[in-house]
């Protein structure tokens, strides 16, 4: 006999129907109080494909309380030369003027597998302080193989890494890259795989947006929602927040 759900039970669409309402209060602050440890450390601006800004990238996150963010746009051999010394540039004259932190980062994407381990000295030599493997994504036409391609040339993050395996989660928690669990729309799918992967491997999880236009800022509430609807507990969201505080500290100074 099936057994019927209780009316009073929690389903995803009331978490983040309740995660939406938390989201508008929080950004319709403008200069509050910071959400203690809150950190997104994959967004794009118009340097790629976001919409925005670098500065008025920077400026809503602000607004919607953050720490620290990074902007890691798009790049491969064809545009890394210019973005990471721009957007370098423009987190050093932000950093001296606001409150949040931004570090310059980019996001290695639909490269080739062999350009990984090249395309990651080269944007750490131009000053990339946060390093994004675009990961095998359920939404994208990504080689496969790029997942561990990725892991193994050094990024600091796998980004939405769709039918992550458990030998690639155990390569990232070797090398310490860690597992990103993701709130943008379609990317998303396959959290809940790749949650479980992470933590059977003991590979380390972060939470980003992955955004790319205002209405993709997210809020405590909107991390904690995806991450309660990809099965984590208390415990993983606490360890997945110290996990990003800890990388904001080893590229900046928080204040």
């Amino acid at each position: 006999m099936k057994k019927r759900r209780s009316k009073n039970a929690p389903t995803a669409r009331r978490i983040f129907a309740a995660a939406k309402t938390a989201q508008t209060a929080d950004t319709m602050r403008q200069d509050g109080a910071t959400q203690a440890g809150l950190f997104d450390f994959h967004c794009h601006s118009l340097l790629s494909d976001g919409v925005l800004l670098p500065s008025e990238l920077v400026r809503r996150y602000d607004c919607a309380g953050f720490t620290a963010i990074a902007i890691t746009d798009h790049v491969d051999y064809s545009n890394i030369a210019s973005v990471v010394p721009s957007l370098v540039k423009v987190c050093r004259e932000l950093n001296r003027y606001w409150r949040i932190r931004v570090i310059p980062g980019v996001e290695l994407t639909h490269i080739p597998l062999q350009h990984f381990a090249p395309l990651v000295r080269l944007a750490r030599k131009k000053g990339a302080k946060v390093v994004v493997g675009h990961g095998e994504s359920p939404v994208e036409p990504v080689i496969k193989g790029t997942n561990r391609a990725a892991i193994k040339a050094g990024v600091d993050i796998l980004a939405h890494s769709g039918r992550l395996t458990l030998e690639d989660a155990k390569l990232a928690a070797k090398k310490g890259v860690l597992i990103e669990i993701t709130t943008r729309r379609g990317h998303k799918k396959t959290n809940s795989h790749v949650a479980k992967a992470a933590k059977r491997a003991g590979a380390k999880l972060i939470f980003n947006s992955d955004s790319h236009a205002p209405e993709n800022i997210p809020s405590k509430a909107i991390f904690e929602a995806t991450a309660k609807a990809s099965g984590l507990t208390a415990n993983d969201i606490a360890g997945a927040y110290r996990n990003a505080e800890n990388l904001a500290r080893r590229n900046i100074r928080l204040t």
